[in-house]
């Protein structure tokens, strides 16, 4: 893939970080809150089974986004990234793996609320957030720098646009509650002005916080501390 034309190399990639501490928390948190349920306790089965499923999806897009806008573009501008990129490669292919079964045991566990399925989805669920720690760090130590000096701002920039066109419309907000929520406090606001357009910012205001608010009382039976 060329370069822009005319567009300086050289992009801020920071916001690939906040989506893996988005990404590193609901993962860590999904197996226990999966063992919490107690068997034959359907509704409240259901009702973590789709906030797994959610995330899970969210995972998919991710690393599909990535597949498909970033890998390619780095090997091409910067030759010596290439075994990284492979790493990266073949960690999204476990994880995809996981994520497969995943998707597999999930409807069964939702159905029959069952001890044994409870078990086997919240052991998938240590793995994929086992592997996606790791897989995290290497590559924010060895994938971001580059990207930062090779890709231009515009380029960077389809990675967030991709993804957030994927999200259901009913959802967008309550993510963006779950992205804050994973946030330091003092960092909100400031984070919410760079980041969301005024008017993403109004319903979020209006709307979104109580919607965000409702689902996190949900899941995870308190309602999310400030």
């Amino acid at each position: 893939m060329s370069m822009d034309a005319g567009r300086p190399a050289g992009c801020d990639t920071s916001e690939m970080l906040t989506i893996h501490r988005l990404l590193r928390r609901v993962f860590s948190d999904a197996p226990g809150l999966v063992r919490g349920v107690d068997a034959g306790n359907l509704r409240r089965t259901r009702v973590v089974a789709d906030h797994v499923e959610e995330i899970s999806a969210g995972l998919h897009l991710h690393h599909h986004t990535e597949d498909i806008l970033l890998w390619d573009v780095l090997e091409e501008r910067s030759p010596g990234c290439a075994l990284h990129v492979g790493k990266m490669r073949a960690q999204h292919a476990i994880m995809a793996r996981l994520l497969a079964e995943l998707d597999e045991r999930l409807p069964r566990w939702r159905e029959t609320a069952s001890e044994s399925e409870r078990d086997v989805v919240a052991a998938i669920l240590e793995d994929i957030s086992d592997a996606l720690e790791s897989h995290l760090g290497q590559e924010e130590d060895d994938i971001l720098p580059v990207a930062g000096e090779t890709m231009t701002q515009q380029e960077w920039d389809q990675l967030g646009r991709h993804g957030i066109r994927q999200i259901p419309r009913d959802r967008m907000l309550i993510q963006l509650g779950m992205i804050l929520h994973t946030m330091p406090p003092q960092e909100r606001a400031g984070w919410l002005r760079a980041h969301v357009p005024p008017i993403g910012r109004l319903l979020y205001t209006l709307l979104g916080r109580r919607q965000f608010e409702s689902h996190y009382r949900s899941v995870y039976g308190a309602a999310p501390a400030a």
